[in-house]
């Protein structure tokens, strides 16, 4: 069995940087364990997997340990693969998912344009021991919400997110939940960096689901729908964000940096 497979940096205007995903074309699904195999083999965050449909794709999104239900960065990259390979003519594509119903990708200038869910976090209340620990030393969040699986510590700074040196060790046990953690940006509205060890991911390069998320917070508590965001991992990226009503517009570049075929 011949697979195409293409490795895109996603949010990202040149290689190397931003997050980068795999993404494998399919004329009809495999067996969800073959899927997961694919994905560990490739040992990226995430590959995503397209099957073709009437005027859509079929998309999923797979870590080396399993499925997600949504995946910003893998659907970037998976629109600039169809956008610019495989349908080189057209400026829009439509993919059908299974937990994150209908999600359009569309070209904006330079720019990918994803219109994606919102998600709305909510205050915890009392910040949870084992999380404060395990993001290690230095200054504490005011705030921590809750959204979708996802703890977001919000902290005063760009200089908590930056110098935060997680331990990971304690982070791994408290799945299902990945992390984020926030603050207002020096140069950008927002930055972020995002954990997630249980799925096999220590930190995540460049995350668009948890910018769901990010940006109904920001969006309300700066009273601006158009925001400018970065994450502030190792590789770096940046998003451009959206409010529109209860949906929320990503942007961000893409760059092709390897094309082949995976054999099984």
């Amino acid at each position: 069995m011949h697979i195409p497979l293409f490795h895109v940096d996603a949010f990202a205007s040149q290689p190397f940087r931003g997050n980068p995903a795999a993404v494998c074309p399919l004329q009809a699904w495999l067996d969800d364990e073959l899927l997961r195999k694919v994905a560990a083999e490739n040992n990226l965050s995430e590959t995503a997997f397209l099957v073709p449909g009437a005027g859509h794709y079929h998309l999923r999104w797979f870590t080396p340990r399993g499925e997600v239900r949504l995946c910003g960065h893998a659907t970037l990259a998976s629109a600039h693969v169809v956008l610019t390979l495989l349908e080189s003519g057209s400026d829009t594509v439509r993919f059908e998912t299974r937990h994150s119903g209908a999600l359009t990708v569309r070209k904006d200038g330079d720019l990918l344009s994803m219109d994606f869910p919102a998600l709305f976090p909510k205050d915890c209340g009392a910040f949870p021991n084992d999380l404060l620990r395990a993001l290690g030393p230095g200054p504490l969040p005011f705030k921590v919400l809750e959204v979708n699986d996802t703890y977001i510590a919000v902290y005063e700074k760009q200089s908590a997110i930056q110098n935060m040196l997680p331990d990971f060790a304690r982070l791994e046990p408290l799945h299902p939940f990945a992390v984020a953690v926030t603050a207002p940006g020096e140069k950008v509205d927002f930055v972020s960096r995002y954990f997630k060890p249980s799925y096999g991911m220590p930190e995540d390069p460049v995350t668009g689901s948890v910018h769901c998320a990010l940006t109904p917070y920001w969006a309300d508590r700066l009273g601006r729908s158009q925001l400018h965001a970065q994450q502030l991992s190792e590789r770096g990226g940046e998003l451009w964000c959206e409010m529109a009503g209860r949906r929320v517009i990503l942007k961000g570049h893409a760059v092709l940096t390897m094309k082949g075929e995976l054999i099984i």
